[in-house]
C-alpha cells in the first residue's frame, strides 16, 4: 500500500524565523484519479469537510499572526 496526503494542515516555522500555516491536500477532483468506488465518496467527503473547518482555522490564524507583524 502506498502512502499519499489526502489533506494536511501545518504550523511551522519557516528558514527566515517566520511562523507560518499551510493547507494542503488532494484537490477534490482529482481523487477519481486514485479511489474507486465508495472508497472516492469517503474521500471526497473527507476532503470537502475537512477544507470547510481547516480552512477557517488556516485564516483564523494567518490573520492573527499578520496581527501581530
Amino acid at each position: 500500500m502506498k502512502e499519499g496526503n489526502i489533506l494536511s494542515f501545518r504550523i511551522l516555522i519557516d528558514s527566515s524565523g517566520n511562523l507560518v500555516t499551510e493547507l494542503s491536500g488532494l484537490p477534490e477532483r482529482e481523487a477519481h484519479k486514485v479511489f474507486k468506488g465508495e472508497d472516492l465518496i469517503l474521500i471526497r467527503k473527507v476532503i470537502r469537510e475537512g477544507l470547510v473547518k481547516l480552512d477557517k482555522l488556516h485564516n483564523y490564524l494567518e490573520n492573527e499572526l499578520d496581527a501581530l507583524k
